[in-house]
């Protein structure tokens, strides 16, 4: 049955004004549909007759929307804005009412004090970016049609989504959500905090004061625990057994700005390997500690070690001190996502940020034929909103209810800082529109688009297929409609940007081990999950951990199983060569065999021509292969994938939860874990493996226009060098260029190697 869906990727043409180039960002949509809405600003009352709990009703046919109530208040402030969509009104004329919560009239709910009305068509069109319409007091009406004391300060209008109340009006088609729950049905833009990485470099400790064993010249095994919030870890045990212990390690954490939780670093002195005694500890702010932008060690500090004594730090007259050196680097760049699919490459620090080089444009348009979820709500319903995540912008759109064809038309905008970066767009059913209701945000499916395989100043309208795995197979919720497009200011610093180290300098100066950086993306996962989750409304911990992909390294025999094929295709060519030599061998062709002992003979007296051929054959290669570029977004291939024809015991092994969820024996499940743990690792080399022959291989495949047009034009002028410049002389320059002195290295990866990693590899459409 997942074999008859339809998976592919389709072009669109949706009503967009789209025509025109920009070069910086802009405030109108141009990417979506337009959507007029009749938009009405209730600010305020006055004089109204008391004794009253006023609350205003607005009635638009079958709509319904009020403000939230006052107490005994003549001169209430709402300051409240409500949004209808033209495309829903049902009625010419819009009624505003001001009740009476505590009077109560039979059939007829609360006692209107007055009300005040006016035709849909006479609202005057607002089109940003001009002011706000002045809202304007307005006498009410009573019952009989007679002018009463209150007055109502009002305004109303005609716009578009483009409008700067849209985010925060309450809108219509959400008249069901509960008044609690409205906000989370609004769109809103976050921001993740800027992350540091903290280095506690743990030298030595002196004098200290033992409690276990203080007899003795020999102590128990000694170590350093550091604590940042609610994240610890620990130093190995000291190198010597002495009262001057020493480790020369380093800690390692993420810290968040602003730096709420001091820094916490004890010496533990353990017992029989079981128990431990805290000797001392110090506390840190981390408003103290160095910020350091280059490789250059930071300054070490002796620090007085103190027992903490009902949460006071005691004062002691002779202090047992701790020899640390501390910085916060804000030369590397803090990994939140997997590196084939990263979105933000700029270092914690702002005084190493370059200039942006262009602005990335994305238009949501609409869902189609989204599947309800089972079991997050009572009914089949979908209430679906979208998230999208570029650097360190996070954009969420307003919630549309019980639509299974939602229709957005958000526009958002990012500043771009390096173009080999990838825009994540995720679909999710919103679970907690309902009081009481803690159900998860589902996801339905995600899109990954790579800014590099991008035309610049062009936009791509296409509709992508929603694919997401489940225990049962493949399911395709829906489909997405978006627009794209990636503007450029200026082309060289476009294409100077191939020629830049990936990540910040100081990643390949001082390289954090594998270990480490897996263990400080997790803390930075928490981190911002945390973070996002303390916004209003806020961006949900499951929401962030899918954008994010936190469970990629997590071992999957369908993954695993995809990435080694993966490696097994790009040994497809030397198969295919190995075979026509074979053929050559046994004169299967006749003409082709002594054409190939001509070229023989050629090479053989004169190997000149060796170093051109090869790179004229690359430049013809990709001219030729230019005809027949990729002309759309590269997208999800469930055939790459192998999601298409997994079985039942793969996904369930996918599923499972890390640590394991089956009631089994605990020995069997700690080593099943680990299996898993390790073959995660094992599947991420495979996959780095493969990553790497397929950045070879689009060298000349045209999907990154930009990089192939480069490389084309390299092999033609390195073609024409070494056809001039003598065999000889290249290869002599090339082994003393490769042999050279240590001092005139410098440690940083070279123009190829900084190329070669920012070409597009066929993980950004794996699921």
């Amino acid at each position: 049955m997942t074999n008859q869906e339809d998976f592919s990727l389709k072009e669109t043409s949706p009503n967009i004004s789209s025509r025109r180039i920009s070069t910086g960002p802009v405030t109108s949509y141009d990417l979506v549909e337009h959507m007029q809405y009749l938009y009405v600003r209730i600010v305020k009352a006055r004089e109204l007759p008391l004794p009253c709990d006023p609350y205003v009703e607005l009635k638009l046919g079958n709509y319904r929307g009020t403000t939230r109530p006052f107490q005994k208040t003549p001169n209430p402030v709402w300051n409240q804005v409500f949004a209808f969509s033209k495309d829903r009104i049902q009625d010419l004329t819009m009624e505003i009412l001001v009740k009476d919560r505590a009077v109560v009239v039979d059939d007829q709910g609360q006692a209107t004090i007055g009300k005040f009305s006016f035709i849909v068509p006479e609202a005057p069109m607002r089109i940003p970016p001009d002011s706000a319409l002045a809202p304007e007091w307005y006498r009410l009406d009573g019952q009989n049609g007679v002018k009463i004391r209150g007055e109502l300060m009002l305004s109303f209008w005609s716009g578009t989504q483009a409008d700067e109340a849209f985010s925060e009006a309450w809108h219509a088609d959400a008249a069901a959500v509960s008044e609690d729950c409205v906000s989370t049905t609004r769109s809103k833009v976050y921001l993740s905090p800027r992350l540091w990485y903290l280095r506690v470099n743990v030298i030595e400790a002196q004098d200290l004061i033992l409690k276990v064993n203080s007899n003795k010249v020999e102590t128990s095994d000694l170590l350093v625990k550091a604590g940042l919030g609610n994240l610890f870890t620990r130093s190995r045990v000291s190198k010597n057994k002495s009262v001057n212990p020493e480790w020369n390690e380093d800690l390692m954490f993420v810290a968040a700005e602003p730096f709420d939780d001091p820094l916490v670093v004890s010496v533990v002195e353990l017992v029989n390997k079981m128990e431990e005694h805290c000797i001392g500890m110090c506390v840190i702010p981390l408003s103290d500690v160095e910020r350091r932008i280059g490789a250059a060690p930071p300054a070490d500090k002796w620090y007085n070690l103190s027992m903490m004594v009902e949460g006071q730090q005691q004062e002691v007259k002779f202090a047992s001190k701790l020899h640390m050196s501390i910085s916060l680097d804000g030369g590397y760049h803090v990994l939140d996502e997997p590196t084939n699919n990263i979105s933000d490459l700029l270092p914690s620090s702002k005084l190493l940020w370059r200039p942006p080089i262009g602005v990335l444009e994305l238009g949501i348009l609409n869902a189609t034929g989204l599947s309800p979820i089972k079991n997050n709500k009572p009914s089949n319903q979908v209430w679906a909103y979208c998230v999208a995540k570029y650097g360190t912008k996070w954009v969420r759109t307003r919630t549309i209810v019980d639509s299974s064809e939602p229709k957005w038309n958000e526009q958002y905008t990012w500043e771009v800082y390096d173009p080999c970066t990838v825009i994540t767009i995720g679909v999710f059913d919103n679970g907690h529109l309902q009081c009481g209701n803690n159900k998860l945000d589902l996801p339905m499916g995600k899109v990954r688009i790579r800014l590099s395989t991008l035309e610049t100043d062009r936009v791509y309208t296409n509709s992508y297929p929603l694919v997401v795995p489940t225990p049962s197979g493949l399911k395709k919720m829906g489909e997405i409609q978006l627009a794209v497009r990636f503007s450029c200011s200026s082309l060289l610093n476009l294409l100077n940007q191939y020629s830049q180290p990936l990540l910040p300098k100081l990643h390949y100066i001082l390289p954090l081990s594998i270990y480490q950086l897996a263990t400080l993306r997790h803390q930075a996962t928490n981190i911002i999950s945390t973070r996002l989750g303390r916004a209003e409304p806020p961006l949900r911990k499951e929401v962030v951990h899918y954008m994010l992909d936190a469970s990629a390294h997590i071992w999957s025999i369908r993954r695993g199983r995809a990435n080694f094929n993966r490696i097994i295709k790009l040994f497809d060519g030397f198969v295919a060569l190995h075979k026509w030599f074979e053929e050559i061998r046994k004169w299967t062709n006749p003409i082709a065999t002594g054409i190939v002992h001509i070229i023989f003979l050629v090479v053989l007296f004169f190997p000149g021509v060796i170093l051109p051929t090869m790179f004229f054959y690359s430049c013809g290669l990709g001219i030729w292969r230019f005809r027949r570029r990729p002309r759309q977004i590269a997208f999800i291939d469930t055939e790459l994938s192998t999601a298409s024809n997994v079985t039942p015991e793969d996904l369930a092994e996918e599923f499972d939860p890390f640590p394991s969820g089956k009631n089994s024996i605990d020995d069997l499940r700690r080593r099943y874990d680990l299996l898993r743990s390790l073959g995660g690792r094992i599947q991420t080399v495979l996959g780095d493996i493969a990553t790497l022959g397929e950045r070879v291989q689009s060298l000349v495949s045209w999907r990154d226009p930009r990089a192939t047009f480069m490389f084309v034009v390299f092999s033609f002028v390195a073609g024409v060098i070494a056809y001039v410049v003598p065999f000889r002389m290249l290869a002599i320059v090339a082994i003393f260029h490769e042999l050279r002195h240590p001092s005139l290295r410098i440690d940083l990866p070279s123009f190829p190697q900084n190329f070669l990693r920012r070409m597009p590899a066929r993980s950004d459409t794996m699921i």
